[in-house]
């Protein structure tokens, strides 16, 4: 593996507020099966570690992530920012991955989670020496797309993967990686893969009996009216075919740097007016009678205070 001096200063790592600020490809039908799979292992306590091959900026990673049981291991393996071993693999990192780093990476998984997964940094090739065989219950492999190499990886994955194990395809039908689909349906005619199911961008399959998910798939499928399904037969066994356009998205992990939701302001108190004069819109409050006849006296010449007097006793006697 080789050391890497990062070419991102911290001000201009990412730090995204949701999932879907990550850059990537993940589309809603195959969160929803990573999401299904993920937890029918785990009500069947199927045991194993989480492996992905290919990682970019982390997108299917983060979501992996939080789908990780206690005292499991989780492994990446990228490029990141290495070399790569040969020159068409390198010309494909630079048309495709040109502003790939590590940090980056880093960044977006620990926006999500408190701590990052396992990280080969290097060519897939490597992976074998860090994950035990027969260790993985699902693997994920979006890594080079030559034939080459994506035929190797399927083989190595295929040592790591434990009897029921899932592993996922990316790219498999793509036109722009015609290697990827050579080599996935060559591991199906001709090294054991076993298909369970397709979306539009992602395979997936097992080298034990995928009649173990298929079943309770197909249930999960018909209970949903959001998800279309067909069942069609390949090389003499039942595939699954589907699509998600307008499903849900299952439930996403949250970023420490999302926005705290705003609270409704308090309503405050009417400021009341002030107290040099009578309150606005109430009529002042008329002086007793004693006060009216002490003002009276004190300020009206004599004459006049008489004729006051003298015209309250007359309608008092009325």
């Amino acid at each position: 593996m080789t050391a890497v001096t990062a070419d991102q200063s911290a001000d201009q790592l990412p730090r995204p507020t949701r999932l879907s600020e990550v850059k990537g490809w993940f589309f809603t039908a195959d969160q929803l099966l990573f999401d299904w799979f993920l937890e029918h292992q785990q009500d069947r306590s199927v045991a194993g570690d989480l492996l992905e091959l290919g990682a970019y900026m982390g997108k299917s990673a983060i979501f992996l992530g939080a789908r990780l049981r206690p005292g499991e291991r989780f492994t990446v393996c990228d490029l990141f920012d290495s070399p790569a071993a040969d020159d068409s693999n390198s010309k494909e990192m630079a048309k495709s991955y040109a502003t790939l780093t590590r940090r980056a990476f880093e960044a977006n998984y620990l926006a999500f989670h408190d701590e990052l997964p396992v990280i080969v940094q290097g060519l897939s090739a490597l992976v074998s020496e860090h994950v035990e065989a027969d260790s993985v219950r699902f693997a994920h492999i979006d890594a080079s797309h030559l034939y080459e190499h994506v035929h190797g990886d399927i083989l190595a994955v295929r040592e790591l993967l434990s009897d029921r194990g899932v592993v996922v395809m990316d790219d498999y039908r793509a036109e722009h990686c015609p290697g990827v689909a050579a080599a996935t349906w060559q591991a199906v005619t001709n090294h054991g893969l076993r298909p369970i199911c397709v979306t539009g961008t992602k395979f997936y399959g097992t080298w034990g009996d995928p009649e173990r998910y298929q079943g309770a798939l197909r249930e999960w499928l018909a209970a949903r009216g959001d998800v279309w399904h067909e069942v069609q037969e390949v090389n003499g066994a039942p595939l699954i075919r589907l699509s998600a356009k307008g499903a849900k998205e299952p439930a996403h992990p949250v970023s420490r740097h999302r926005a705290e939701p705003q609270r409704p302001a308090e309503r405050q108190p009417e400021a009341r007016p002030a107290e040099a004069g009578p309150a606005a819109g109430r009529p002042a409050p008329r002086p007793a009678g004693g006060a009216l006849r002490r003002v009276a006296l004190d300020v009206l010449p004599p004459i006049v205070t008489r004729a006051i007097v003298r015209a309250r006793k007359g309608s008092s006697g009325r």
